[in-house]
């Protein structure tokens, strides 16, 4: 038969058996992976039977948080408003950084190598470094509370999405820009009508993202004096007090719950 069904009832063509150096290769990579696996567990003490052992005490441990107590619910709801207001005002600020950095930090709309490399650095940097640590870097800076949370995760974010920005616009359509470029508009003008509409879908659903994980790391930096439902779920969990401390853990997780289905309507909304 020919035409354009005889490929189709020929069914699919035959596959030429793996070559001997492939087969050896991939060995080789399994091998070293395993290897690498194991060193990283003695490392780490990676010792699982322990947990099988010890279940008894961990069936005691889990029976505390079954009985949450909500003698101090209306102080724990509040400190949940706190929490998303340091997540909010967190991200915001990270936008305010990351929308330069992003731009100069982008190799088709870097001025010149040099700011280039600096931009790059500066996002490696606040990256590299946790907003826990940040956030223990600000109390001593400016005091306890939910204002060094802020800075913060502010800042620690404002490099995640100063990076991310900058790779979108490495990867947009040139041909839109050099359009608004070739009517004589200025650097301004094609970065705003050339650039942002081709970037901001995607950056505002980062930002969206960003603001979820936002809420979660607030949480936590609180533990160290960052404000929020972060120092009670750290002070009922040390003190012992297993029902308050399984109070806060499901007002954390229904916060964490709402922020994903808001943040996801206006992703639809907006996008």
């Amino acid at each position: 038969m020919t035409g354009p069904l005889a490929g189709i009832l020929a069914g699919p063509a035959p596959q030429a058996p793996p070559r001997r150096s492939d087969v050896g290769r991939n060995l080789l990579a399994t091998l070293g992976l395993a290897v690498i696996l194991g060193l990283a567990a003695q490392i780490i003490e990676l010792r699982p039977l322990e947990l099988l052992r010890d279940v008894g005490n961990i069936g005691v441990f889990l029976r505390g948080y079954l009985r949450p107590s909500f003698a101090h619910i209306g102080e724990y709801a509040w400190q949940c408003v706190v929490t998303v207001c340091i997540a909010l005002w967190g991200t915001l600020l990270a936008i305010i950084i990351s929308v330069p950095l992003g731009l100069l930090g982008a190799r088709n709309l870097s001025p010149h190598p040099v700011v280039y490399f600096a931009a790059r650095r500066t996002m490696d940097v606040l990256r590299a470094v946790n907003e826990f640590v940040f956030a223990l870097m600000f109390v001593t800076a400016v005091g306890l509370g939910p204002f060094a949370g802020m800075l913060a995760l502010g800042i620690h974010t404002g490099g995640v999405l100063g990076k991310l920005l900058s790779e979108t616009i490495e990867g947009i359509d040139p041909g839109q820009a050099e359009g608004v470029s070739a009517v004589g508009a200025r650097r301004l003008h094609v970065i705003a009508f050339g650039v942002v509409p081709q970037v901001l879908p995607n950056f505002l659903s980062y930002v969206l993202l960003r603001f979820e994980s936002d809420i979660r790391s607030a949480a936590v930096i609180g533990m160290v004096g960052g404000g929020g439902i972060g120092f009670y779920l750290w002070d009922t969990i040390r003190s012992f007090k297993d029902g308050e401390a399984a109070t806060v853990i499901l007002l954390i997780v229904a916060m964490v719950m709402c922020t994903d289905v808001i943040s996801a309507r206006i992703r639809r909304a907006a996008i």
